[in-house]
């Protein structure tokens, strides 16, 4: 009742900015989101562990029903999830979940929900249906098209996060950050950023979590 009812006024939104003669304006920084092909846009925003998790999991289920209901292909939607705040570290590959993955689930809120067991890979690339994304890992995504956008202010914070609990120095950690993204990314300014510029390309607007 209450998503529908938010559904009607951003509607109604839309459509009075639309009648006032609004035109949202464009910058090069946002160029990619206009570029990615597809007859949909899904914007799936997230900010914690279990959210982040659950975000490959909705991704998924909408493909499928794409495919389901309308006989339609992958390929008809550009789908992002937005990794930010807290949940950025999803977007980091294994070679740093070895090294910070307590870490990083200490601040995600993130453990395995069956054993409490603490990561020391990225859990968004363990092939576990038990887990929160129920095994729609990162690979399957990326073999679906899906991409994912990551926030620098939050790249920054953990950066300076574990140079605080390990003593490394803050600008190599973070550069360790951006070489360990995982495929189909990019970071953006800010995850809050993104995602309300996304609105603006016409993505409709999913919050996991």
């Amino acid at each position: 009742m209450g998503v529908a009812a938010a559904g009607v006024v951003m509607g109604a939104s839309v459509a009075n900015a639309q009648e006032s003669g609004f035109s949202p304006q464009r910058h090069a920084s946002d160029a990619w989101m206009d570029e990615l092909p597809g007859g949909h846009r899904a914007w799936i925003d997230t900010s914690y562990g279990l959210g982040g998790m659950e975000a490959l999991h909705y991704a998924n289920n909408i493909l499928n029903a794409n495919d389901n209901v309308d006989g339609g292909e992958d390929s008809d939607y550009a789908m992002v999830i937005c990794w930010r705040h807290f949940a950025t570290a999803l977007g980091y590959g294994d070679e740093v979940w070895e090294k910070y993955g307590e870490l990083f689930c200490g601040a995600m809120q993130y453990q395995h929900p069956m054993t409490g067991e603490l990561f020391s890979v990225n859990p968004a690339n363990i092939a576990d249906g038990n887990l929160d994304h129920g095994g729609d890992t990162i690979d399957k995504m990326v073999g679906r098209g899906v991409q994912f956008a990551l926030c620098n202010a939050a790249t920054r914070w953990y950066s300076g996060y574990i140079a605080g609990e390990t003593g490394g120095d803050r600008a190599e950690i973070y550069q360790e950050f951006v070489d360990a993204a995982i495929p189909n990314s990019r970071f953006i300014a800010a995850g809050v950023f993104g995602t309300t510029r996304a609105q603006e390309y016409g993505y409709s607007l999913l919050y996991a979590g």
